[in-house]
């Protein structure tokens, strides 16, 4: 095994590059910071070692071949790993100055998470970082894939390594018209004959808000399938249905948010990590995350 990585780190290097940005060879070299001439020669003399194609003709650029597309996934991660815990043992990571990859869900766009951002940077002004934001299953995807270095994921991932840091709340949002808006609590049963605003089936959301609703006896009358919760709270303002959403104390007009009773109407969020190693950067801001979020429960 020790010879397949002497020989071959730099360029499995170069063929996970060029995979992380679609076969496009001269960005690819950007972020390894080499010549694209060092680039092509790389995965050329990994094919020749290999003995396989990697490569394929795509108009004027490049793609990977489905041989190549496979052993790029395969050594994205131990090469992560391997660079964070090089760099944390030798100490040559800088902590406050560098780039972290993080992602975090649709529902948490706005209160605590982008406070804390906004805290971090003010505290840590020499890291940057690079923000995605999607739904769970994308979410872990892309810390398995290596694209995110940290996420908050709701709910918690079946396969990246994580801690539960706090649990959100799901209420019924109602129409401020509708004749049960008034009431302090709900029972979901109560909305078993009103026309649902949910996310697509692929959302974990969506699933329990038709678990949830089958637990309570009917089976909800999805009128429409939207992915941005704030086009589900400006649907529901207009009286076109209900939902079942996060709190959310920016609740835009014409809308109510009421808590449910009768079960556990929540889920875990988790804090994520791409590798078992972080590194230096990615340690600050998870540690800053973790505290956050450990205060906002202690309030």
């Amino acid at each position: 095994m020790d010879q397949w990585v002497d020989r071959l780190a730099p360029q499995l290097a170069a063929l996970v590059a060029l995979a992380e940005h679609d076969g496009h060879m001269t960005r690819a070299a950007a972020a390894l910071g080499v010549p694209q001439s060092s680039m092509s020669r790389r995965v050329h003399a990994l094919e020749a070692e290999l003995g396989v194609p990697l490569l394929l003709r795509a108009g004027r650029g490049v793609r990977l071949s489905p041989g190549g597309a496979e052993l790029a996934r395969r050594a994205r991660d131990p090469l992560r790993q391997i660079g964070s815990a090089a760099a944390a043992l030798a100490g040559d990571a800088d902590p406050d100055h560098g780039v972290v990859t993080f992602g975090f869900p649709l529902t948490l766009g706005s209160g605590l998470v982008p406070e804390l951002l906004a805290a971090f940077r003010h505290r840590h002004p020499g890291i940057r970082v690079q923000l995605t934001q999607a739904h769970g299953a994308q979410l872990e995807a892309d810390l398995l894939s290596g694209a995110l270095d940290l996420a908050i994921t709701i709910p918690a991932p079946a396969k990246a390594r994580h801690t539960i840091i706090g649990t959100q709340h799901i209420q019924a949002v109602l129409p401020e018209s509708h004749p049960r808006a008034a009431a302090r609590r709900l029972r979901l049963q109560d909305l078993a004959s009103e026309t649902f605003i949910a996310n697509p089936p692929s959302y974990n959301l969506r699933r329990l808000t038709e678990a949830w609703c089958a637990q309570a006896g009917f089976t909800p009358d999805i009128g429409f399938e939207v992915t941005e919760f704030a086009t589900i709270r400006e649907l529901i303002s207009r009286g076109l249905g209900v939902a079942l959403l996060p709190g959310d104390e920016r609740t835009p007009p014409g809308i109510v948010e009421r808590p449910l009773t009768g079960a556990r109407y929540e889920r875990d969020i988790a804090l994520c990590w791409a590798t078992a190693t972080e590194a230096p950067v990615t340690r600050r801001l998870s540690e800053f995350l973790a505290s956050g979020f450990a205060r906002e429960a202690g309030q």
